[in-house]
């Protein structure tokens, strides 16, 4: 009798444990489709606008790789919950374990997923640049729990902090089952924390935030420079589709208009310098050569704080 009660018990929990799993993920990505964009490689591109009560923190680009075995996941997204969303949608594609995981950047709406796939999978992997594990460790991991917190008003609250355990090196391939993963990591391009990472037999790049798409960047604490390096050594490479941070996925033209919009804020903000312009004398000039670029996401809100990165960058270059 005592067993059959602990049994019901335990079903018990089980099914409430069950209820409150699927309550706290349910809208998260109910509206973005789970898109293929390779022979084994799986997206879900989320809202192009910032951190918000709206899309309860989702808004980075999760991709997963189906390998002969296993799962391989990138960039986990920004919560939690937001993982733990991510992996009902890779459960709905198979029932693989997820093996590994890779981190693209020190930018907690990248990476604080991790911690839904260290539940569910103790002994995932879990990978990036030797400076994103420091930093994270060092306190941008809670200054990003506390703002994603703030910023959607509490729908990510619980997350914490699941650093990468294994640091990467430039150029160093993963070996996957039948998938091979190349990282390319940068010194300082949209942040010193940066990773790239080549999916090789499905000829996919995964940018993290080196690279944009529809939606304006961020360099607070990057570099023109850098970035523009890291573009020009993504062009090279033997890929057809391009993951960027943020925003759809596509061909190699993301990376060369994005290039091109990096080049005209930086090149005129130089040359613009040198006639003793004042950034705010620079700005009509630099929004007008951009006329491609003012649909993106925040053109307006982020393009004067750009121009003057630019400035400084080009003050002390």
């Amino acid at each position: 009798m005592k067993s059959v009660l602990n049994i019901t018990l335990l079903f018990i929990s089980l099914t409430l444990s069950s209820f409150a799993f699927a309550k706290e993920t349910t809208g998260i990505m109910d509206k973005y489709d789970t898109i293929k964009i390779a022979e084994h490689t799986w997206g879900i591109f989320g809202s192009l606008t910032g951190p918000s009560v709206e899309n309860k923190g989702f808004m980075n680009n999760p991709i997963f790789v189906i390998t002969d075995k296993s799962v391989v996941v990138f960039d986990p997204g920004s919560s939690v919950q937001v993982g733990r969303a991510l992996l009902e949608k890779i459960r709905k594609q198979t029932d693989k374990p997820v093996t590994h995981v890779f981190d693209s950047h020190v930018h907690g709406d990248h990476w604080l997923g991790n911690q839904a796939f260290f539940e569910a999978y103790p002994n995932v992997k879990i990978y990036a640049h030797p400076e994103m594990i420091a930093e994270a460790k060092a306190g941008e991991g809670q200054s990003w729990i506390d703002l994603m917190e703030k910023l959607t008003e509490g729908a990510t609250t619980g997350t914490k902090a699941t650093y990468p355990t294994i640091a990467l090196k430039n150029n160093q391939e993963v070996k996957i089952d039948n998938i091979t993963i190349k990282a390319h990591l940068n010194k300082h391009a949209h942040t010193k924390t940066d990773a790239m990472y080549q999916i090789i037999e499905d000829k996919v790049l995964i940018t993290g935030d080196n690279a944009f798409n529809n939606r304006m960047t961020r360099l607070d604490n990057g570099t023109y420079a850098g970035n523009i390096k890291a573009m020009d050594l993504a062009l090279k490479l033997d890929i057809d589709t391009v993951v960027p941070g943020h925003g759809p996925s596509g061909g190699k033209e993301i990376l060369g208009d994005f290039r091109e919009f990096l080049h005209i804020v930086y090149d005129t903000s130089k040359t613009l310098l040198d006639d003793d312009m004042e950034s705010f004398e620079m700005k009509p000039i630099i929004v007008e050569k951009l006329k491609k670029y003012h649909g993106w996401e925040n053109f307006d809100g982020a393009i004067g704080k750009l121009i003057s990165i630019a400035v400084l960058e080009a003050e002390n270059e």
